[in-house]
């Protein structure tokens, strides 16, 4: 639950600065030096407006400005020119304005969790088809509607998330438009209360009780996971931030959604199926790794704000290694389920889809940096993309 995950001082980044004087004649000389430490409290925005070096009477004025964005901590502009001075602008093209917008919100709506979440209602979905002519229009509507509805909540959950860590964020994930100041609370806040109006709104409309308990279950779990109100603000428990998530991916999506299908728009009973029994199990270890790998790349943030999570408690390699561990029995276990199979090409399909998974993921694993942070987040990115393969073979588990 990125998407219940599923920050505050700026990102640190190197500061220099030049020394300049003024000499006989025209000559300006000027001096370059590099500080060796980082800054961690910078205004947010640092700007010297003007220096203005007159040479002589009569000519022209040089005129500097030096602008530090720490929403772009990794591009810095200095512009200089004669007779005017000259600045890093905005651009104010419409068609610029509105990338720079879509740009903003692709990012808060944390887009790994959006895909994560379209794909196993999709896959889940599927396990409810029998035959061929239950590819109707009417199985499409229902599935569109249970998507459209999920993603909804997904917003409001990660986007309650960025909302209440906006102090944590400016450490652990300063791209994000709360943190970097793109977002102000209020448009946070109006952002995501809409989605999550209308993430209710919609699953009433439709009518599906197992539709809308889904939505109203996650709801609830992701707003105690991240509001930081007395008795709630749950992801600071290490335990109870796990089952959050293990709860809503591994149960909610699987279970609930598989019978909005199967129940709703098939009018079928409600049975529980060896794949999806199978889904759900593979899920549970799934989402526990991705519950624990989260906590990974922002132990700096997490510790400095008291967020006692098992990777500040036991440190990055050993939950590191404890994640590979889960994820390999669940690989195995799936291998098991494969070789079982009555159903040949679903047999060959599992093991070999889940071998290969498997594979990739202790070679890659064994080449990891835990010294660098980029190294460990595309490595929980890594994961995310494990988990999107595994939701394209669960349909195929017979």
């Amino acid at each position: 639950m990125e998407s219940m995950l599923i920050g505050s001082f700026q990102r640190p980044f190197p500061f220099a600065a030049g020394l300049c004087s003024l000499h006989s004649g025209n000559d300006l000389k000027c001096k370059a030096f590099s500080s060796v430490g980082r800054l961690y409290a910078l205004p947010e925005r640092l700007c010297v407006r003007r220096q203005t070096l007159m040479h002589q009477p009569g000519k022209n004025i040089i005129q500097k400005r030096i602008t530090i964005n720490p929403k772009h901590d990794s591009k810095y502009v200095v512009n200089s020119a004669s007779g005017h001075p000259l600045e890093s602008e905005p651009s104010k093209k419409p068609l610029d304005q509105v990338k720079q917008a879509f740009d903003a919100f692709y990012r808060f709506s944390r887009p790994h969790t959006v895909i994560g979440t379209a794909l196993s209602i999709i896959s889940v979905s599927l396990l409810a088809v029998d035959k061929l002519s239950d590819f109707s229009p009417l199985f499409f509507a229902g599935l569109l509607e249970a998507i459209v509805a999920a993603l909804l909540m997904n917003i409001y959950i990660v986007g309650l998330n960025q909302i209440s860590d906006i102090e944590i964020d400016k450490v652990n994930k300063p791209y994000l438009p709360l943190a970097s100041g793109e977002y102000s609370v209020k448009t946070g806040v109006m952002l995501v209360s809409s989605f999550g109006i209308l993430s209710f709104w919609l699953g009433w409309v439709v009518g599906s009780w197992p539709l809308f308990w889904a939505l109203f279950i996650s709801f609830v779990l992701g707003t105690a996971y991240s509001i930081d109100v007395p008795l709630l603000r749950w992801k600071r428990f290490a335990v109870v931030a796990a089952m959050c998530i293990f709860a809503v991916r591994a149960v909610i999506v699987q279970i609930a959604f598989y019978l909005h299908i199967q129940t709703y728009v098939f009018g079928r009973p409600g049975i529980l199926t060896k794949p999806v029994i199978f889904a759900t199990a593979f899920m549970s270890f799934f989402s526990v790794v991705i519950a624990l790998f989260k906590d990974i790349p922002d132990i700096v943030g997490d510790n400095i704000f008291g967020i006692q999570s098992f990777t500040v408690r036991l440190g990055q390699e050993k939950v590191f290694w404890i994640c590979i561990s889960l994820l390999e029995m669940a690989y195995a276990v799936a291998l098991f389920v494969g070789v079982t199979s009555s159903c040949t090409w679903s047999k060959w399909a599992t093991v070999i889809g889940h071998s290969a998974l498997g594979y990739l993921l202790w070679s890659r694993a064994k080449s990891i940096d835990f010294k660098s942070k980029a190294a460990i987040t595309s490595f929980y990115m890594f994961i995310w993309k494990l988990f999107y393969a595994e939701y394209l073979l669960i349909p195929l588990i017979r």
